[in-house]
Formats: structure tokens, sequence, C-alpha cells
């Protein structure tokens, strides 16, 4: 495509509108017509070249219209991921299919099914996020650079067509114009304009650095979508909770089995309406019964040593005890644990005995660890017992067959096989919370309850955030954008020397006001006449033509 060439000798780069040196339009426009100076009428990649596929991507992305359509997106899917709880926040007690479908019937089962529950971490968001950040560096790189040429290179002598229509505009005729100009050049130096002459021409411009305000604004959006996008990167982002049961010790979630934390011991306090002070909070406790006024996990935290091997045993190194309280979490190696929830006297053990139901003589004890149970008990004298099945959260189906809702023992319920010496082959039998059932016909033995062990659990939320910094950084450097681009105006003024004439030219990116205020005040001592908004004037002489007609 062929650069255009001025008639004041300038070569300007193919589909730009106003020439980089003296202003003079390049295009067809009506010479009444104000100049559109958005981009200071350079060329833009996207308004030049439109033939190749890499045009077309270019000029697609470059869009306002298809930036601001990714953001409505982007937004509404965003407001779909809060109608329910993602899948990191619902109980671990149950699979997320269950979950939804038993907590919000139809709704939630179809919220699972098309992917919702986990949609900040599914691939069409993360594809809307990708997108966004794209439009947002295209739209800024297709209009900055070209921007950054035309005000760089600016010159300080205007064509007569560009000074005449730009909004701010007036001539003034002066016999002796030396004196009032170099009283404007004062006034508006005074006034913190930078001032450039050529030829006995004046450009006088301030807060051009306003004008980056937009795109400094779309870096920190760029920088923070990318901090967003690296949280589904494996290492980057944890946000995972861990049940931990008196005296057990479990893989903390997210380390990859580099860290183990054993809760040794969990304290719970409440307040007390006997105790004085705690008198506050009598009517509080009348209400609700309890209220807990402190609890705290005594953990030890360990390192695993070396490299894991499947099937071995973890060698493990104490790293520290720590007592973990609400808002005093464990913090290690950019991970931190906080204590969020409990449970006080989970079901641990249950103990049976096997009795002859006629003459209820025992012939042994099992004693059933309900969170690892064996599938064998050896009693003495040639009687065993077998654990078939097992039902930590026992209820029937639609069926009417024997299910567990949760992987918790809230509601433990059993199928034993009896060996004895005089049922070799065994009796069959169903055990839960108070109810028995005998499926294969009536049996000589029971299995009789014989007591319970209960344990408290505590609940840590597994944190890991290396993402926060960027996107700190990127939401500091959208406000600096923000300010920037809203407390200051881009203002420039042209004067132009025509032997007994002088031409004013004004423009602002914003607050015109402020713009015809600095003139005003720039001329207020002298003999030039105040230039008119013709913006203004056509609007009023417009209104006036309706009115008359």
């Amino acid at each position: 495509m062929k650069e255009v060439k001025c008639d004041c000798g300038h070569v300007n780069p193919f589909g730009t509108k106003i020439c980089g040196k003296c202003g003079m339009v390049l295009g067809n426009e009506k010479d009444n017509q104000l100049i559109d100076m958005r981009y200071e009428g350079s060329a833009r990649r996207s308004q030049t070249y439109k033939k190749t596929a890499i045009d077309k991507i270019w000029n697609f992305f470059s869009s306002v219209k298809v930036g601001v359509t990714l953001i409505v997106i982007a937004l509404i899917a965003s407001a779909i991921g809060t109608i329910l709880p993602q899948e990191m926040y619902i109980p671990s007690t149950a699979t997320p299919a269950e979950h939804y479908e038993m907590e919000y019937g139809w709704f939630g089962k179809v919220y699972y099914e098309l992917g919702f529950h986990n949609l900040y971490s599914s691939w069409w968001y993360l594809l809307i996020i990708g997108m966004l950040g794209i439009s947002l560096l295209v739209a800024s790189i297709d209009r900055f650079f070209p921007l950054y040429r035309s005000l760089k290179k600016q010159g300080v002598t205007r064509h007569d067509g560009f000074m005449k229509r730009q909004r701010v505009y007036g001539v003034t005729k002066l016999v002796d114009p030396d004196s009032d100009l170099n009283k404007v050049k004062a006034e508006l130096k005074r006034q913190r304009y930078h001032i450039r002459e050529e030829n006995g021409h004046i450009l006088a411009e301030k807060n051009r650095f306003s004008r980056w305000g937009p795109y400094v604004n779309h870096i920190g959006l760029i920088i923070f979508l990318i901090g967003a996008l690296l949280r589904s990167v494996p290492g980057m982002y944890i946000d995972k909770v861990v049940w931990l049961r008196e005296g057990e010790k479990k893989e903390i979630p997210g380390t990859n089995g580099e860290y183990y934390l054993q809760n040794n011991e969990f304290t719970l306090e409440v307040y007390d309406k006997g105790n004085k002070e705690d008198e506050q909070y009598s009517a509080a406790i009348d209400k609700t019964g309890t209220i807990a006024k402190t609890y705290q996990s005594d953990v030890t935290l360990y390192e695993r040593k070396g490299e894991a091997i499947p099937g071995a045993k973890v060698d493990l190194e104490k790293i520290k005890d720590y007592k973990i309280k609400v808002n005093e979490p464990l913090k290690y190696d950019h991970y931190a644990l906080y204590q969020v929830d409990y449970k006080l006297d989970e079901l641990s053990t249950m103990s049976f005995n096997l009795i002859n139901k006629k003459t209820e003589e025992k012939f042994g004890s099992v004693k059933i660890d309900l969170n690892d149970p064996q599938k064998k008990y050896e009693l003495d004298k040639g009687y065993s017992v077998d654990l078939i099945s097992y039902f930590p959260d026992f209820e029937f189906d639609e069926k009417g067959e024997p299910r567990t809702i949760s992987k918790i023992p809230n509601n433990p319920a059993f199928i034993f096989k009896m060996h004895t010496p005089d049922k070799p082959k065994g009796e069959v039998s169903f055990v839960a919370i108070k109810e028995t059932a005998e499926p294969l016909g009536e049996n000589t033995f029971k299995m009789a309850f014989n007591g319970v062990e209960t344990q408290d659990v505590t609940a840590l939320t597994v944190r890991k955030d290396l993402t926060l910094w960027i996107l700190f950084s990127g939401g500091i450097i959208f406000m600096v954008g923000v300010v920037q681009g809203s407390y200051w105006n881009h203002r420039r003024i042209w004067i132009k020397r025509k032997q007994d004439e002088i031409v004013i030219a004004g423009h602002t990116n914003k607050n015109w006001h402020g713009i015809k205020r600095d003139i005003k005040k720039a001329i207020e001592s002298t003999s030039l006449s105040e230039p008119t908004d013709q913006l203004e004037e056509e609007k009023s002489s417009t209104k006036g033509e309706v009115l008359n007609g």
C-alpha cells in the first residue's frame, strides 16, 4: 500500500487521515466538519490492512465491540458460577454428582452436568479470559503506537484547515501582536503549559501523559488476567479443606505428598454464662445453647524425606508442632492452614459380641475401626466373623437396597458372616444402629452391640497462592491508569501568526470547559478575542432553525 505524501512534503503511512507534520486533512471530509482527533488521524493497522487472515484476526481482536462482548460474556459466566457453591467448597463426604442432586434437586443435577460446578477452571471459561486478554493487548497495540508517534512528531506550525476545523477556534486582527503574544506565553507557562515555538507560531501543551491512562488500565487488566489464568496451573493456587481426626496423620492436599499433618488433639472452649467474664453472652447462650469461645488444633507438621516410592512406606521428618486457632494459621513454605470447622464425638470404633441367641453365651468380641475396618476378625476356638459389606452412612435406596450416602461414619451399618464350629458355612446378618435383619433365614448366632468410642475431628483449610502478588500488581497498575486518565486531561493550544491576524485553536481529550477557561485566562489582559466553541454554536444554530421552522 502506497504512502501518502502531504503538500508540505511530509510522507505519511497509508491510512493516515491527518498529516503528522502540518495537520492538513488528507481525507475527503467536508471543509466545515470538525476533525476527529481521537487518535490524531494516525494510520491504525486495523483500519488499514484487511486482506489476509492475519489482518482479519487482528481486526477482530482490536474491535471495541468484541472486547465489550467478551467482558459481558465473562461477567455472565462468572455470575453463573456463584449461583451454587463450586466443587472446592462442598463437603468431601459425598461425590459432587450426589451432593448437587441431593442438595439442590434437578437444578443441581443440571448444574453439575453442564460443568458449572468447576466453572472457573473449565476450558471454555479460561478460553474466554484468554481471548479477553488478547483483545486488550491487540487493541492497545493497535492504538497506542500510532498515537504515540503522532504526538511525538507533531509540528508547531499547523495547516489553516487544521486550525479552522478544531472545536475551539478564533481569529483576531492586531496591529502589533508581539506584546500580546508575550503576555499569552507568560500566562500559559504560569499555567504549566509546555511552550514550543516555530517561525512565530506557538504550541502550548500540558498533561500529555494523561492520554496513556487507558493503556495503563489495559496493562493492569492484562496482568490481572494472567494472574487469574495462572491459578489453574498446578502448584500456583490451592484452596482445599482437609478433615483430620484426633491421632490421624494425613497428606496435606495439594502438596503432592511433600507435607503431612498429624492432629494430636482438638480443643473446644465455650462461653459459660455462669462465669462473670462471660455474662454478656448469657442471652445468646440461652437462645443457641452453646457458643464457641475458641477452637484449637494441636498439630505436627511433617516433611517427606526423599522421593515417594509407590507401595513403600513414606519416610517423614518432623518440622514443627503448632497450635492452629481461628485467625492464627500454620504457615510454612507458601502454605497456610486455617482452622475453619470441627465435629465433636464422631463415631470412631464400634464393638460387637458374637453370642448364641438362645443361651446368650458369648464367644468373643469384635472391635471395628469405622475408618479402616478389616475384612476378617478371628476369635478363639474356631469362631470368626467376616465383614462382607460396610456402609458408613447407611440408608435404603428406592429399591430397598442398603447404600451409603457418605464416607463419614454417621450411621454405620454392616453385613456380617459369622463362622462357628456348628455353622462352618456361616450365617449372614445385617446389623445397623437399632436395626438387625437376617436376610437368609433365622440365625443361631448374632452380633450384639457392645459399645462405641468417639473422637473429635477438625477441619482445616489449606491455602497456597503464588498469584496474589500478580493480581495485586495488576490492580495497582489499573488504579494508576484510572487516576491518570480521570484527574488530568491532555490540553493543546495552537497560536498561528498570519501577518496581522492571530489564529487560536484548542483541543482537549475531555473537559472542554477547562481548556476554554485556560485560553480565556491567558488572553484576558490582551487585545485578543476569545475563541468560540464551534460545536456549541452549531448546536445552538440547529436548535434555532428547528424552533423557527
